[in-house]
């Protein structure tokens, strides 16, 4: 299984660099547009400053001075907002700006502060009297100025349509190839299992007093289980309330029975109260039985597993704690995709089964409550109750 983890690392690493050149494009082209704005916000002050000009030289012209060329670059300005105050800002005039057709005075005394706020006004000095030019950036500047944010929302709008519509398919996709290998494990599974169940009856027929023919019955008649397990993934599960102490005490049972002598697998319950619960048991005693065998796993066949039963207002905490190496932070979410395992041999399903089944069939939730390096780690299940006894 080291090609399949190291493809999910390859693939996350693909991402993160997806996501960082995103990121670099992003403020590159904020940096760039904003360069550019600051460029023509000058541009626009040179410009202001000989409009300006070219007004203070209309006003003081004599009858020889040819205004014609000053005309055209007073006519030129047709998108620069400009307002021109006395020296007591009453408004001389004003120029690419919409007014309102009622209190003018104080919708200019705004624009004025608004203006003067951005940059100092433009002064002239006419005989014994000053006035002065404000003036803002054009339309055309200040959508300069919104255009890298308003990239920046694009980006994130379609970036976040496109994961969800990925991860939509994807999902289905592998729903559809879990359902389909279940089924069909299911169903080859059933011709042998007859098959088995045929010898066994035949067996104990011949030899009556063998006990070790039962145990071998137990175990056909849980293989017989398990493909019933297999073929109800993927279909509307059948949810009965039950009690969850017996369901817990069967799959410790069934687990201790084919562990090592150096495996303690203990159940602990609150004191004379039986919890009941929905479930398919069948499909729990799974999951639980999944968790002892990688804790199991994890203690290299020696070692204790704690299934500690919580209640807590209308729900009920699970907790499957082992005495094994433990794991990295990392891990706690990575450990329930399909395909990673840590193990030398398996395909990595089995905590993704669990975390199916406890939040789609069940409607709870599970994962890593806590977990330290050479410690142990523990798994929480959250269900709701129904009801106690």
């Amino acid at each position: 299984m080291f090609n399949i983890n190291r493809l999910y690392e390859v693939s996350q690493r693909l991402k993160l660099i997806f996501i960082l050149i995103a990121i670099a494009i992003v403020l590159a082209s904020t940096f760039f547009a904003n360069r550019l704005a600051k460029s023509l916000a000058a541009e626009e002050q040179r410009k202001m400053e000989i409009w300006g000009e070219a007004i203070h030289q209309s006003i003081i012209a004599n009858e020889n001075t040819d205004i014609s060329f000053i005309s055209s670059i007073i006519q030129g300005n047709t998108t620069i907002p400009v307002i021109m105050t006395d020296a007591n800002n009453n408004v001389i005039s004003s120029l690419n700006i919409s007014e309102p057709q009622i209190n003018r005075t104080e919708f200019y005394a705004k624009e004025i502060a608004k203006f003067k706020a951005n940059r100092p006004a433009i002064q002239f000095k006419l005989n014994n009297s000053v006035q002065y030019l404000y003036y803002d950036d054009s339309r055309f500047l200040k959508q300069l100025y919104y255009f890298p944010y308003i990239q920046l929302g694009i980006i994130i709008i379609f970036a976040f349509i496109a994961f969800v519509a990925f991860s939509g398919t994807k999902k289905a996709e592998q729903n559809k190839v879990w359902v389909g290998l279940s089924k069909e494990t299911a169903h080859q599974l059933g011709t042998p299992i007859s098959s088995l169940l045929a010898w066994v009856d035949l067996l104990k027929m011949r030899h009556k007093e063998d006990n070790l023919i039962g145990e071998m019955e137990k175990d056909v008649n849980r293989l017989g289980i398990i493909a019933e397990r297999f073929s109800k993934i993927g279909s509307k599960p059948d949810l009965q309330i039950v009690s969850l102490n017996e369901t817990l005490l069967n799959s410790v049972q069934y687990m201790t029975k084919r562990s090592s002598q150096k495996v303690t697998i203990k159940c602990h319950f609150p004191d004379d109260e039986h919890l009941f619960i929905r479930l398919n048991v069948p499909l729990f005693e799974w999951v639980i039985e999944n968790l002892c065998k990688n804790a199991i796993d994890a203690m290299d066949g020696d070692g204790r597993i704690d299934i500690n039963v919580i209640p807590k207002n209308n729900e009920v905490y699970i907790d499957v704690k082992d005495s094994g190496k433990g794991m990295d932070k990392r891990k706690f979410k990575v450990i329930f995709t399909p395909g990673f395992t840590t193990k030398k041999r398996g395909w990595g399903l089995g905590l993704s089964l669990a975390k199916r089944i406890i939040e789609e069939y069940h409607g709870g939730k599970i994962f890593v409550k806590q977990s330290e390096l050479n410690t142990g780690t523990v798994f929480r299940i959250i269900l709701k109750v129904n009801s106690t006894k």
